[in-house]
């Protein structure tokens, strides 16, 4: 048994094992009962009718209602993706500024957007762009809907960023000034590339939902064919609410699986990045910048 397993917490003995494995065939069998519920409900009122789930082996259904929605969705969602990450970046590095000028609206700025809904900034959009600009009818929702999963998510992502620099030892900000390096270098050469692993897993909770609140703005003052409006037809062509509900949200499923796998990759190859080359002497409880430093230091006592 080694030590790390005995500190980080206490082994369970005999009792506290049988309680976890009661405890656990208790959760299986609440969890069975809830699906056969959910079944026999569903069941009792025709939902499982082969004639219900016939459109969807239908290769029309699919060209016709539900890739043109998925391909709206994806739209939407990868073009708020690719704005709000830099906005947000910025908006966190504004709320870590020493000028308080640069520092105070910034965080007015975070939290006002923070506090509003994303279907009421839709909303908000969707109206400015049809009063005050000159955006073609037909593109107009896709801007609502960016714009307001952009000011909303953005600014949640700022404070992703900010928690993740803050996380950081402070010993690396201090070598980096002791090298020389201006504050802002130091930003982008040494904090931002060590907290992006840190940011990851919560970086990507929240792209996750950006691609769900895309179904926001399929509602009725934005009418923005995404996924789910675009499925609307099936309902009323074949009163099949319920299977077309099922099958949209098997495929949010597996958008936001390949979400999280490319994630569990990327977050992989990072970590591979940060390996020391063959035949490097390891260094413990040392910053890597503070290592430079040494580095640089024995180079000119030679």
């Amino acid at each position: 048994m080694s030590s790390t397993q005995t500190v980080l917490y206490d082994i369970p003995g005999p009792k506290a094992r049988a309680r976890n494995w009661l405890y656990s065939v208790l959760f299986v069998l609440v969890l069975a009962l809830v699906v056969y519920l959910v079944y026999s409900g569903f069941d009792e009122k025709g939902q499982w009718a082969g004639a219900l789930w016939k459109p969807f082996v239908d290769g029309a259904t699919w060209t016709q209602f539900l890739l043109p929605g998925l391909l709206n969705t994806l739209k939407a969602a990868g073009l708020s993706i690719v704005i709000a990450l830099p906005i947000g970046a910025l908006l966190g590095i504004g709320r870590l500024s020493e000028h308080k000028w640069i520092r105070m609206p910034v965080g007015w700025i975070v939290e006002f957007f923070r506090a509003i809904p994303v279907l009421l900034l839709m909303v908000f959009a969707a109206a400015f762009y049809s009063f005050y600009t000159g955006i073609d009818a037909e593109i107009r929702p896709l801007f609502a809907a960016v714009t307001g999963l952009v000011l909303y998510n953005g600014s949640v992502m700022a404070e992703v960023f900010r928690a993740g620099i803050l996380a950081l030892p402070k010993g690396q900000a201090e070598a980096s000034s002791a090298l020389g390096l201006r504050k802002t270098q130091t930003m982008i050469n040494v904090l931002l590339p060590q907290a992006v692993t840190l940011m990851l897993p919560a970086l990507v909770s929240q792209l996750v939902v950006i691609l769900k609140d895309t179904a926001l703005a399929g509602q009725l003052t934005i009418g923005f064919d995404e996924l789910i409006r675009a499925s609307g037809p099936l309902t009323g062509l074949y009163s099949n609410t319920i299977p077309t509900l099922i099958v949209v949200a098997i495929i949010f499923i597996v958008l936001n699986l390949l979400l999280t796998k490319f994630a569990s990759w990327l977050e992989n190859k990072l970590a591979r990045r940060k390996k020391a080359p063959k035949g490097a002497k390891p260094v413990h409880s040392a910053p890597s910048s503070v290592v430079m430093q040494r580095d640089d230091a024995s180079g000119g006592a030679m």
